[in-house]
């Protein structure tokens, strides 16, 4: 007996239709290449803004480049062309000539150790007082403050007469060491008024936390506090740094001794009463700007990630 086995085989299924697009569909992309495409034209507006900040750009490099014109010229091309014209001929020993005059290689060096020793000393008194005054709430802290903000505001030439007395009483007249410590605790009243309103502002429920898990004041200060202050304390190494190495009246009173000289009061010896050579003076000017824009583009990144540190939540 034969058995057969009936096998059908399913008929091909035809692929399910896809549902007719809605006619609204690709309006979007339309609308996105548009809204783009009007996005990437720029309005009468925006090029007056970027002409404006050109001219202003130009114009606050208009005066290094003439100092960088003059300072490879010799003194007959400056007196016969003046000082807006390209030099006939490149004196390029000039600049040499100017460093071992005002012997600007220990010039240089007293700038760097006093302005690094001003940033360690004015950074470490305004982190400890803010810490005091911002986080541990001490008594008459808005009085603390105005102290702080007064001593911001007196002028230079008021102090002078004070503090040039008290260095020749303590024996620290003409001295780097005093003149450090003198300007570190200066600066120190700006980054404590600073740090001050910084630490107002730090959650307390973190501070709190930290409390009940152990940690003590100085862990707070080092494990919490100083890792999320450091774009603010970047940014105030850098403003000190600069401040210091620019400074001129108080090196000019307490530092009187030509080892002790800092930059600026080096390249002003380039200007006497009754004689004056502006390329020299042109080339003295070049080497003090030269050491800050190397230090501006070094800590560059630094500074802009402190700036904006708190401008986005």
């Amino acid at each position: 007996m034969t058995m057969t086995t009936d096998i059908t085989t399913p008929a091909p299924t035809s692929p399910r239709p896809h549902p007719p697009e809605h006619p609204g569909h690709a309006a979007p992309k339309r609308k996105h290449r548009d809204r783009r495409t009007t996005g990437s034209r720029r309005s009468p507006g925006s090029y007056a803004i970027v002409a404006a900040v050109t001219l202003f750009v130009l114009a606050f490099l208009a005066p290094f480049l003439v100092i960088l014109l003059n300072s490879f010229k010799t003194s007959a091309d400056y007196r016969a062309n003046g000082s807006l014209s390209w030099p006939t001929e490149w004196n390029w020993s000039i600049v040499s000539e100017v460093w071992e005059r005002v012997d600007f290689t220990q010039k240089l060096v007293n700038s760097v150790h006093i302005s690094l020793g001003v940033v360690l000393i004015a950074v470490v008194l305004a982190l400890f007082n803010a810490y005091a005054i911002g986080i541990g709430r001490v008594r008459w802290r808005t009085a603390f403050l105005v102290f702080f903000l007064g001593v911001n505001v007196l002028p230079q030439e008021g102090l002078v007469y004070p503090i040039y007395y008290i260095f020749k009483e303590m024996g620290l007249y003409d001295g780097k060491l005093g003149y450090t410590i003198l300007v570190g605790i200066t600066y120190s009243a700006f980054g404590t008024y600073l740090l001050s309103s910084v630490f107002a502002s730090f959650p307390r429920e973190l501070i709190e936390a930290a409390s009940l898990d152990g940690a003590g004041r100085w862990t707070i200060l080092w494990r919490i506090i100083l890792p999320m202050s450091w774009p603010t304390l970047s940014v105030m190494c850098v403003f000190f740094f600069v401040w210091s190495w620019n400074e001129f009246l108080y090196p000019l009173v307490l530092l009187v001794s030509n080892d002790n000289h800092t930059v600026p009061l080096g390249l002003s010896v380039m200007q006497g009463q009754y004689t004056s050579d502006p390329t020299s003076m042109s080339a003295a000017a070049l080497l003090g700007v030269i050491p800050m824009v190397v230090f501006f583009l070094i800590f560059q990144r630094s500074l802009t990630r402190g700036l904006t540190a708190g401008a986005v939540k």
